[in-house]
This record gives structure tokens, sequence and C-alpha cells, in this order.
């Protein structure tokens, strides 16, 4: 790797950006932010009718930018794969598939990522950022889904990742971070090395995912400065070599009215820097050498039993049909909703708590004045989210549900450095 650029004295603001993903049918009221980001699964398997409720259920929501991405289960948005498998599932009636994408594609207040980027500029920080967004996840059974890609294909899909993308959405997650799960995998994991190799290359702020409901929580992955050979070939087998450690999220809304926070401002981190680790961001650093990467899992220092405190949010939709209508068969199936071994069978207790009560906490401006962020340009470190709001299923049942993951971060600030074209989001 080359040595790091030389240091950046840009202006930056805090930005709070509000994640969630694998919502499933469900409209929870979420968190006041600046943006909001889906990532995937809105629905149980995209039919135009449960596709209407999600763009109408974000559509109404407060922010000022809204990035969308689909997942797995938004079967109809895959158009090539619906055409030749839609015989697969049962449908309330004939779907159109150019019809449902035109819901998303069309909307006036959502951003729908396909594979491809945007520039995004807010009126309220007056930040900017750059977002990349794919529905794409690996295929490991034989299980047939929407956007799906074979080992082969994998570098293929993750090279459309540009050079200087601040923020990566991605309905998988990558391999070994946020993606505890997986049956029938020796290694029990089902992110994809690929995209971790790619994130390593592009080192955005943030990647934010879903897909593993289980694997719901937050990884702050701290890269290696120096690679471990000069071709830098890391491979799936090998890929603890791009991680020297990983800052686990302790999450602070877990059974209570807080919001489940992530503070990733130049503040928290001076705070971490003065008194440890653990302080205002509620993070744990734990050291990964190359033999131990496979096998850091999800929330380690988080309790596994269940939280019954939680119960179901009103969803905002009287009429939805519920995962046990005809389509919960799509979950049924689903391979990244089976739970592993023993040790995967009871949920962890991260971030559950009455869901709707993340939004009840004390309320407070968010929007820091501007400070100069002195870190080099090459960034050395990636905040991986996997904001998974379905629990996993276990015996056939899906446990609980989790809170948004809100995420304070630093962007820089409108006319601070070349931003080119940047549309304003109204």
């Amino acid at each position: 790797m080359s040595a790091p650029a030389a240091v950046s004295t840009r202006p930056t603001r805090k930005t709070r950006i509000v994640c969630i993903s694998d919502t499933h049918n469900q409209t929870p009221k979420l968190p006041r932010g600046d943006v909001l980001i889906h990532a995937g699964d809105l629905t149980n398997q995209g039919s135009y009718s449960e596709l209407k409720k999600a763009v109408e259920w974000i559509s109404r929501q407060d922010f000022q930018a809204k990035i969308v991405i689909a997942g797995n289960h938004d079967i109809t948005l895959d158009k090539p794969f619906f055409s030749k498998n839609q015989g697969s599932w049962k449908w309330p009636g004939d779907q159109d598939s150019t019809a449902c994408r035109r819901l998303l594609v069309e909307s006036e207040s959502i951003t729908y990522l396909e594979n491809t980027t945007a520039t995004v500029g807010l009126e309220g920080p007056r930040t900017w950022f750059t977002v990349f967004g794919s529905p794409c996840t690996p295929r490991h059974t034989q299980a047939n889904w929407a956007f799906q890609y074979t080992p082969e294909g994998a570098e293929e899909v993750w090279d459309r990742i540009s050079p200087g993308t601040d923020i990566v959405v991605t309905h998988t997650p990558p391999k070994g971070h946020c993606d505890r799960a997986a049956k029938d995998l020796k290694d029990e994991r089902e992110g994809c090395p690929a995209l971790l190799r790619r994130l390593e290359e592009i080192r955005p702020k943030l990647s934010i995912c879903g897909h593993i409901h289980s694997g719901r929580g937050v990884q702050t992955l701290q890269w290696r400065t120096e690679k471990t050979s000069p071709l830098h070939q890391a491979t799936e087998s090998n890929i603890g070599s791009l991680v020297e450690s990983v800052d686990f999220w302790n999450d602070p809304g877990i059974s209570n009215k807080k919001l489940s926070l992530v503070d990733l401002t130049i503040r928290s981190r001076s705070l971490r820097a003065g008194r440890g680790l653990g302080g205002h961001a509620s993070l744990t650093r734990q050291s990964v050498p190359d033999s131990l990467q496979g096998r850091i899992r999800g929330q380690p220092d988080a309790s596994l039993m269940q939280d019954e405190t939680w119960h179901q949010p009103p969803s905002g939709d009287e009429n939805l049909n519920p995962t046990s209508s005809l389509t919960a068969g799509a979950l049924e199936n689903n391979e990244a909703l089976w739970g592993g071994g023993a040790e995967d069978q009871v949920l962890s207790n991260v971030g559950h708590g009455c869901p709707y009560e993340a939004t009840q906490g004390v309320e407070q401006d968010w929007r820091g004045t501007p400070c100069v962020d002195t870190e080099v340009a090459r960034i050395e470190r990636t905040t991986v989210v996997n904001a998974a709001y379905l629990g996993p299923r276990i015996a056939g049942k899906t446990v609980g549900y989790n809170k948004p993951i809100v995420v304070d971060v630093e962007l820089p600030v409108r006319g601070s450095r070349d931003d080119g074209e940047v549309a304003d989001v109204e």
C-alpha cells in the first residue's frame, strides 16, 4: 500500500444518519435525523402492494435525503430474475415488474440505488457525501433469490464501488463482520469476502448493510497500514490479514428508551483518546490476529438472552399483512434467517427493547458547529453497521425487533472540497 496522503484540513460538520434494514413489511416509527438509509428487504417478496406500502412509509419520513436499496426478498425489483422465477412464489395477483420498479425509481423523495453511486448535498447541516448502493448478495445455497451472484462473479459486482466513496450501502455484510448466522457453512458466516476486500481498498467512512438478521450490530475496522504480501492478494482464507483490530459497539439503547446511537464524531474520538475506548461511543476494542479473524462473532460482550421487554411496534398500517400470511414462506426459506448451531439458537439482546421507544429519548440538536478534520486523507477506519430491524427466525418464528441504528458522523461541509455538481436535497 502506498503511504497515507497528506494531512487534510477540510472543515466537517456532524451529520445524523438513521440506518435500518430488513423491515419485511413493517413500518416502524423512526428517530429524527438528516439522512435515512434503508439497506434492503423492504418486503417479504416484493409484490406491488407490499412495495407501495413501503414506499409510502418512507416518503412520509422527515429526512432531507432517503437512500434506499433493494434486498433479495424484493423479488420483482430484479426484473430478469422475476421473469424467469415468478412461478416459484404465490402472489396476490399478477405482478408487473416494471410498475414495481417505477415506485422507487420515480419517487420524488427517495434516492434508489442499484449498483450505482449518487452524490448528495444536505441543506440542513450543509454537508455532502457520495454513496454507493447495491442489492446484491452471495448465493450460498440452492435457494434462489433476487440479486444474487456466484463467488466467481463477486469481484465484478464490487469493482463498481468507486474510489472516494464516503458511504457504501449493501444488502450483504462483508465477510467476518456483522454477519453472524449461517446454517450449513463451516465457518458459520454468510458475509462476502470480496466485499471486505473492496472495502479495504476504498476505505469508506461507513459500510451499511443488513441481510443477516442475527448479525445486527456495529463494528469499526482498523485497517492494517502495511500489506502482508507484495501482491496484496487477500483470499477468502486469509481476509483477516486486512484488519488490524476491531472496535465492538455496546448498544446504549438496550431495554430502554434511549437511541441505539453510534457516535463517530471528532469529539467522540477525542474523548476515547483521553479516557480509553468504551467512552462516549460505547466501543470496546479487540485486536484481531489473522488466526482468529474468522472466529469473531457479532457482539461478544452482549447478553445472548432474549430481551423480554420488546413488543411489536405500531406499524402505521392496520391492513398490513403479517409475516404469517401467504408471503411467510418467503421468509421461512431465507438462508439469511436460519440459526446456526446451538450457540445461535438464542437471540442476542443487542438493540432490543420496545423498538418505537427509540424515538422517545431526550430530544437534542444533533447539528454541531463546523470543525476541522485533521485525519489523513486516506481513511484508516471503516465502521460496518448491520441495521437489520427484524430479528432472526428461530424454530420457524421471527424473534423480536431491533431499533434503528443512529450514526453521528463527520461529513465535509459544502464547498470545502471539490464537490462538483451536488444536488440539493430539500
